[in-house]
């Protein structure tokens, strides 16, 4: 289903269902074998599918040295960087992902997919992902990062913050000149849980659909995502799972920093700060196409036809 290469990668609709002994053509994509994937593991297998006859298995064991800061252990499969969409055009991506048991349950940073800016050589500062889906505690939730915005005044909470209807729940990050926002959650989110979103933000306005995100525990999960970042406020997220409309998000989203480059890319996979047990999960039905139609099984809820 993947035209030839076209002049604008935007316009490419790639699959791949991991059906075969290694990434199909039609995919675009690749394990980038790199002193920080050491502790990853790739297998193409057919125990555990989705759909066809296999799937993506990924997984990540310990290797950080005790103490040693800002490590990381990573299983993460990228899009080649010939096919990746410039910031900013909007395109939508669809997976699907297992959590293999056991589910890590611990206060600890995890993350299954995320997508981010080119970071360019002459690039400052640690740029978090613009939309990540991460786990934390044994909970699936979705962020969303921009540049910093200061609030309008001082609003800061001990715990997760209750924003009004027109404000998003916000991590402010001034030191990186960052925010992180919270936009969905799964249905086991408590009042425990979030503790470092602590204040709000307009910035960021999310439209609810009335649905949660399904829980780690719950199979497997069909993710359909509209990416179109806008540092300027002119960003556009679209959330879908399992054919359930979770949430629009809309405002400032992304990086606009000096020396961060013209596309946005996409990456999924087990991706953790050090930790002491092995952690895998299993991935299937790759997509990615300019026209929702091709990436949500569900035609009807296509919210841009």
């Amino acid at each position: 289903m993947t035209p030839a290469l076209a002049e604008d990668p935007a316009q490419l609709v790639l699959h791949d269902g991991f059906d075969g002994k290694d990434f199909a053509p039609s995919g675009h994509l690749y394990y980038r074998d790199n002193s920080e994937q050491e502790a990853g593991k790739v297998e193409f297998q057919s125990e555990v599918k989705r759909t066809g006859t296999g799937a993506l298995k990924l997984s990540v064991k310990p290797l950080c040295a005790p103490g040693k800061v800002n490590c990381s252990e990573r299983a993460e499969i990228w899009e080649r960087t010939k096919s990746r969409v410039p910031y900013n055009q909007g395109v939508w991506y669809g997976f699907a992902v297992k959590f293999a048991d056991p589910i890590p349950s611990g206060d600890h940073r995890y993350l299954i997919a995320q997508w981010k800016r080119e970071i360019g050589p002459k690039a400052k500062g640690d740029f978090s992902p613009f939309l990540a889906l991460r786990l934390n505690n044994g909970r699936l939730f979705a962020t969303v990062e921009t540049n910093y915005i200061a609030p309008p005044k001082t609003d800061v909470s001990a715990g997760a913050k209750t924003c009004d209807d027109n404000q998003t729940p916000v991590w402010f990050r001034a030191d990186t000149n960052q925010m992180r926002a919270l936009v969905a959650t799964d249905s086991n989110w408590g009042k425990a849980d979030g503790k470092e979103f602590t204040g709000c933000t307009s910035a960021i306005t999310i439209t609810d659909h009335g649905n949660k995100l399904p829980t780690p525990d719950s199979g497997w999960i069909d993710f359909a995502i509209y990416s179109r970042p806008g540092p300027d406020g002119t960003g556009h997220i679209e959330l879908f799972a399992n054919d359930k409309w979770i949430v629009t998000v809309k405002g400032h989203i992304g990086h606009a920093d000096k020396g961060l480059g013209k596309n946005q890319y996409f990456k999924f996979g087990p991706y953790r700060a050090a930790d002491t047990t092995d952690w895998t999960l299993y991935y299937d039905d790759f997509r990615r196409s300019p026209r929702c139609a091709d990436v949500l099984s569900d035609v009807k809820l296509c919210p841009m036809k």
